[in-house]
């Protein structure tokens, strides 16, 4: 049996861990002296905490002994493991699950674990993870199943907005000169992963103007490509995220879900975000 593993940014939801009996290692958020495992606190009382300190939170990744404890579980369960992490070049999660990994052909040098980096986070992350599981349950060997979450990432797209620059800013993600000038000048970019970082995919003047040519963009892309899955993803933002679903819904004939980005990635963005994953055929 083939066990996946990923962390807590994947955003996968609960009822599709279960069906697929995914097992989730957990990101935290330092704010000042306090640890907060993302997994354990609901986006509204992380952006209270956050609203009430002077300080900005930065994420932490999980510790080597975690994740070597979940991994050799399952070796000793007699399992194989595929994982799939958060981009490497956002987090040190994967590097950590390399390491445990190294450590523990160490101990069991017939043991099979795969790590594969997604090159994003969210429910880009979270699909690739899925078309893995799938394959995992299908029955599908090693090498099927770590090439069905290859094949997602390169046919997957994350696209969004935030509702303000101040987070960007204040984590580093945007310079205080430019989150001022976006301001002033009512400066909305459309975001997106590329190359397992954040990069700017358009500035659009105006709210209403960038949420409209996301939504182009997305149906364009579509259209010439088609489409297998969709989720609309926000950050304390669930009636915009309704909104956009039924904006979208009279383009892409598929069952768009609805999911919420915790507080890892949510601290980087702030509250009120939009956006889209998608990946087509």
């Amino acid at each position: 049996m083939i066990k996946m593993i990923t962390d807590s940014t994947s955003y996968i939801p609960e009822e599709l861990l279960k069906l697929y009996d995914i097992e989730v290692i957990p990101l935290s958020v330092i704010l000042g002296e306090e640890s907060i495992v993302e997994t354990e606190i609901t986006n509204e009382e992380f952006y209270k905490k956050l609203d009430a300190s002077p300080h900005h939170p930065t994420s932490s990744q999980p510790a080597i002994q975690t994740m070597l404890d979940v991994f050799e579980k399952h070796i000793k369960a007699g399992h194989d493991i595929a994982a799939c992490f958060i981009s490497s070049k956002m987090s040190g999660t994967y590097s950590t699950a390399h390491l445990v990994k190294g450590m523990l052909l160490e101990k069991y040098p017939n043991a099979r674990i795969e790590i594969i980096d997604s090159e994003s986070n969210s429910m880009q992350l979270g699909f690739a993870v899925l078309a893995a599981a799938k394959a995992a349950k299908a029955g599908k060997d090693m090498q099927a199943v770590v090439e069905a979450a290859n094949e997602n990432i390169r046919k997957s797209r994350y696209l969004f907005i935030p509702k303000t620059m101040d987070y960007l800013q204040r984590s580093g993600r945007l310079s205080h000169a430019a989150a001022i000038a976006a301001s002033l000048l009512k400066i909305f970019p459309i975001l997106t992963v590329k190359n397992g970082v954040a990069d700017v995919f358009e500035k659009i003047r105006t709210y209403k103007k960038a949420m409209d040519t996301m939504i182009d963009e997305a149906v364009q892309d579509i259209k010439s490509k088609g489409i297998k899955e969709m989720i609309v993803v926000h950050i304390n933002n669930l009636e915009g995220a309704l909104q956009l679903k039924e904006r979208l819904a009279q383009f892409i004939q598929v069952d768009i879900r609805i999911g919420s980005i915790g507080p890892v990635i949510g601290a980087h963005v702030g509250p009120g975000a939009l956006g889209m994953i998608y990946y087509t055929n």
